[in-house]
């Protein structure tokens, strides 16, 4: 099959006088023309007489005739001894010794104008087949074992048929066991006790040369096994795993799988990713499978299957079609031209595998042509990066070019794997990335001369969407929102856009009319509904390639309302309502709601009756009698409700007595001696007929007594004169025209409550902390509460604060502790303090008499936090610290606990260094030995007996010396402070003046007097935050001190560096300086 392709296809060019169809008179000079010729092969079969080689031309001149025979010349009289027909090129050969006729002959006919050669003729000799005379030994084999009996047939001239007879010549049987395979061979595929025999023959028959020949008999002597072992399956035919099958298109596709085993094989027939093409037809017993006629969709991979019980073999057969030459379309018996014109003769063929094409002129091959460039010069490529580009260059010359591609003016051929130059010239270049881009040479260059064109080539970024749209589940009615954003090379964006499609179908762009909205990547469907439910892709896209992304869109909406709604099963007061589901628009239907309307107590109006889970489509539902109904249902799904399906026909019911009776019976007492009885009634629809009223019954619980009976239309009652908070059983039934509900259940309740009589007794306290008190009680006598137990109350009240006996705060509460309980925690005490209280209990009806009262005292406790601190008179290596004492103390005051740390900028600290104020009146400290220009944290608490309290927080820092200069310079020249220093200085000389005089007048004047007649000094001008200003240097200069409010009038004195004038000039001492007063020398602190 192979030499079949190999010849070609050869355009056997005659430039004749039939051109187009036109017809050319002979008298008129022309080209040969073959007209008539032998179509081969021609079989020469010895009982025919003769045979013909037929070729006939026409032309002006009269044509020549010359043959040739396997591709030499010859002279049919001198090489064959036949003689030419006149006046044309046949010649006829008769029988006699045929085999050296045998040959490829083709006819020329040639003039002065050209040649016309004839197609190539067969010439076909057959011989008479013969099997050789040959010994064959006897095949021996034991029971179960596989035999291959050889035929190994003559060729001969088809078609052939092959049998296998004995000598006798009957036919050997075959089945699955025993066949012959497409070779002629036959197989056993295990041998039996019954196959032995010594006349085993193959006959070969011919039925085109009449011929039927014999191969010498073959013996087979099978040895008996006591019992047959078994065998998997091995294939006979073919052999290994795989082979490849080639065939023509149309011919008749045969494929054989023969197996050895024990149990015999079955064998199964598939083809892969497919079923087998229904022309396929199975045969000898299911081992061959044939295709008549087969087409190119029919190759493939096959797979023969061999299996039995102990397992299975494979073979794979690679089908592959092929289609022999074809002329598309066929090429023009001749034209006509201008002398001086360009000629184009079209020459196109088709086949698998692709044909190869030949050119001769007078039946000589073309040749001695430079090359010709059919490619146009500068050629413009684009290609996609990563993408395969194929750049032209056709070439027509004869020899054949050898072409060359170069690129960027480099002497070098391109190369390497990425790069192959094709047959016709054209440069294929595989994942073409940006360093390819440039300019490409292709040279052509043959024996006869050299040419060449540039391609010019241009890599762009590929298309590719980088935000894709996302699966959507959208509600009906809204709008829905699919983004598409895509990247891609800049030089193409006049070319890229982004298109939208739905199930394939593009979307067009937005109109009036249209609901799609499309803008830069992003498409709005507005007010969707469910024709909108799909597959959409977004198609990014430039003249050189493309991407695509697709989302899928689900529309959600409410179910559609149920159809065939049919009442069945009707009863006088049930019946089954059964439906058929609407669609459920891709959510799930949760339930079913079945309402109802009647038209006699509220028409129009319609009530739930009854739910259904949603994967039922029936109800039974149970009615109230003397109704007149008519029913509809509604589904639900995650989205909500949808629409009610249409009503049923109206359902009457008869009129029954009552089948409920009233519920939430609730008794109360208002009022001590009577009990008020409500209920809920009936609804208008559980009437089940006219004339509904309640028969109230009650009686007193656990005492011989009847019941008391009353009729009543309402659904309240009141019972009076009734003894205070005393139990009663009560039934309320219903009854209509129609007689009586069931019987009603009994429920029991108390008559009106009254106050309690009786008080908590043995009240007592346990002080737990300083602000946590547990009290406990003894409960009430039952038979005192006259009611239901509410709990009791505790309340308390603050006499007084033991730190200040003098004063009565008033404070008073309470806590409510529900339930019969004996004993309760009360928080929220202030310690140091004096307590009073008393517990009583509670009903519905109000608060019982209070306890006796009890008294107790809470231990003292740490003071609150110091309400301020301050930081003043910053020096370079000292401040001073003034502080208020803690508005509650919650003990006897016992100083102050100061302590500071080192800070800097990232508020890391240095060690904690700390002072013991000891004095509980003590305001203010002033701390020497700081470091200079340094920043402190100071931390204050006051302190008890018990402990000192929380912590208050200030900052302050140290200044240079220079800063304390610039200061004071900075102040005195400023012309409001001199002109207050001068006015200072003016009041301060008049007041010593009237001192003087005073002094002048009455003598010397005792300080004790002075103190005798102010004795309160405190209370009349001075507090904890007054100061005096004194210093040695300088009469302005600030020095603190404060006058403690529990300072005495008979102190001692003392050695004082302080003063103080009296607003009447005369001069009180500071007699206890040192004890409120006091400053310390810390050790250095380096921050």
């Amino acid at each position: 099959m192979r030499s079949l392709w190999s010849l070609g296809l050869a355009f056997l060019l005659a430039l004749t006088s039939r051109a187009g169809g036109l017809d050319i008179p002979l008298e008129v000079e022309q080209l040969p023309t073959i007209t008539v010729q032998t179509a081969g092969p021609v079989i020469a079969l010895p009982f025919e007489g003769s045979f013909s080689m037929r070729c006939e031309a026409k032309g002006n001149p009269q044509p020549v005739y010359r043959w040739t025979k396997d591709g030499k010349a010859i002279d049919p009289l001198f090489d064959l001894g036949v003689k030419k027909e006149r006046n044309n090129g046949s010649f006829v050969i008769h029988s006699g010794r045929l085999a050296q006729f045998q040959g490829m002959y083709q006819c020329y006919a040639s003039n002065n104008l050209g040649t016309a050669v004839s197609e190539e003729i067969e010439l076909i000799v057959p011989s008479t087949p013969k099997f050789p005379k040959e010994k064959i030994a006897p095949i021996v084999v034991k029971e179960g074992q596989p035999v291959i009996l050889e035929c190994n047939p003559p060729q001969g001239i088809p078609p052939r048929k092959i049998y296998w007879m004995t000598i006798g010549l009957q036919h050997i049987e075959q089945d699955e066991r025993v066949s012959m395979g497409h070779d002629g061979n036959l197989y056993i595929s295990n041998a039996l006790e019954k196959d032995s025999r010594r006349d085993y023959c193959c006959f070969a028959a011919f039925s085109v040369i009449r011929t039927i020949v014999r191969k010498t008999a073959m013996s087979v002597v099978v040895k008996s096994s006591y019992a047959i072992p078994e065998r998997r399956p091995s294939l006979l035919v073919p052999s290994g795993v795989q082979s490849e099958v080639r065939l023509l298109k149309g011919e008749e596709l045969v494929l054989e799988c023969i197996a050895e085993g024990f149990p015999t094989p079955v064998i199964e027939w598939t083809k892969r990713t497919e079923k087998l093409p229904k022309r396929a037809n199975l045969k000898n017993y299911g081992k061959r499978l044939t295709i008549n006629n087969i087409e190119e969709e029919d190759d493939g991979k096959y797979t023969c299957e061999a299996r039995n019980s102990v397992g299975d073999t494979v073979h794979y057969f690679n089908v592959m079609v092929e289609e022999p030459p074809r002329w598309q379309p066929e090429p023009p018996k001749g034209q006509l031209a201008v002398v001086g014109s360009d000629v184009h003769i079209k020459c196109s063929a088709s086949g698998k595998p692709r044909p190869v094409t030949s050119w001769r002129k007078n039946g000589q091959p073309l040749d001695d042509l430079p090359p010709r460039m059919l490619t146009k010069d500068y050629q413009r490529y684009s290609v996609v990066q990563g993408r395969d580009i194929i750049m032209d260059c056709k070439v027509f010359s004869s020899p054949p070019s050898t072409v060359s591609w170069n690129k960027d003016d480099t002497t070098e051929s391109v190369e390497g794997e990425r790069f192959s130059v094709f047959k016709n010239g054209s440069l294929q270049i595989n994942q073409a990335g940006k360093e390819d881009s440039g300019e490409y040479v292709c040279f052509a260059t043959n024996s006869e001369g050299k040419s060449a064109i540039t391609a010019l080539l241009d890599v762009k970024d590929p298309t590719q969407i980088v935000e894709p749209p996302q699966d959507l589940h959208i509600l009906s009615g809204t709008t829905a929102q699919l983004t598409c954003q895509a990247e891609y090379d800049i030089s193409l964006r006049n070319e890229f856009q982004i298109v939208w499609s739905k199930d394939g179908e593009e979307i067009p762009p937005f109109t009036e009319q249209s609901r799609y909205f499309l803008d830069d990547g992003m498409l709005q469907i507005i007010n969707v509904n469910q024709s909108d439910k799909g597959t959409y892709t977004c198609t990014a896209r430039t003249n050189l390639d493309q991407d695509t992304a697709s989302a899928l869109v689900t529309v959600l909406d409410v179910p559609d309302a149920p159809e065939d709604v049919e009442l069945s099963e009707q009863k006088s007061w049930s019946v089954r309502l059964a439906w058929v589901p609407g669609d459920d628009h891709n959510s799930s239907t949760t339930e079913f709601i079945v309402e109802y309307e009647e038209s006699q107590w509220d028409p129009g109006t319609w009530r739930e009756l009854q739910r259904v889970p949603g994967n039922q489509v029936t109800a039974l539902l149970t009615l109230h009698g003397h109704l007149n109904y008519q029913f509809r249902v509604y589904a639900v799904n995650g989205i909500g409700k949808g629409p009610p399906s249409n009503p049923t026909d109206r359902y009457k019911t008869l009129p029954a007595a009552p089948d409920k009776n009233p519920e939430n019976i609730k008794i109360q007492g208002h009022l001590p001696h009577q009990m008020d009885i409500s209920w809920e009634p009936l609804l208008p629809v559980e009437h089940n007929g006219p004339g509904l009223e309640y028969k109230l019954s009650y009686r007193k619980l656990g005492v011989e007594d009847i019941w008391k009976e009353h009729l009543v239309k309402r659904h309240a009652f009141v019972i009076k004169n009734t003894p205070t908070f005393v139990p009663y059983e009560i039934k309320i039934q219903s009854r209509n025209s129609h007689g009586w509900g069931p019987e009603p259940k009994v429920v029991t309740g108390y008559s009106g409550e009254d106050l309690p009589t009786a008080s908590p007794q043995d009240v007592a306290v346990e002080v737990l902390n300083t602000t946590l008190l547990r009290v406990s009680w003894t409960r009430v006598a039952q038979a005192t509460l006259r009611g239901h137990l509410g709990g009791y109350n505790v309340h308390w009240l603050r006499k007084r604060s033991l730190l200040h006996s003098n004063r009565i705060p008033e404070e008073r509460h309470f806590l409510t502790f529900p339930g019969n309980r004996s004993h309760a925690m009360v928080p929220g005490l202030r310690p140091f303090s004096e307590y009073r209280l008393t517990v009583n209990v509670f009903n519905k009806r109000g608060n019982g008499p209070n306890s006796d009262p009890v008294t107790f005292q809470t231990p003292e406790g740490v003071p609150e936090q110091v309400p301020i601190l301050t930081v003043s008179n910053a020096q370079r290596d000292s401040i001073t610290l003034v502080w208020a004492p803690p508005f509650e103390a919650n003990g006897i005051l016992t100083g102050y606990l100061l302590q500071y740390q080192l800070i800097n900028e990232t508020l890391a600290m240095g060690d904690m260094q700390e002072v013991n104020v000891s004095s509980a009146d003590t305001t203010q400290w002033f701390l020497q030995g700081l470091g200079e220009m340094s920043k402190y944290m100071f931390y204050l608490s006051a302190c008890t007996r018990v402990g000192c309290g929380p912590q208050r927080m200030e900052e302050g820092s140290t200044v240079t010396e220079a800063s304390l200069a610039s200061l004071h310079l900075g102040v005195s020249t400023q012309g409001w402070f001199i002109g207050m220093m001068c006015a200072v200085a003016l009041l301060t000389l008049t007041v010593l003046i009237a001192c003087f005089v005073t002094r002048n007048k009455g003598g010397k004047y005792a300080v004790k007097e002075k103190e005798d007649l102010h004795p309160e000094v405190e209370s009349q001008g001075m507090n904890d935050d007054t100061f005096c200003d004194y210093s040695e240097e300088n009469p302005l200069k600030a020095s603190q001190c404060s006058l403690d409010r529990g300072m005495g009038g008979d102190s001692d004195y003392g050695d004082e560096e302080e003063c103080q004038f009296n607003e009447d000039g005369s001069f009180i001492g500071e007699y206890s300086g040192h004890k409120n007063r006091g400053s310390v020398r810390p050790s250095p602190v380096t921050a």
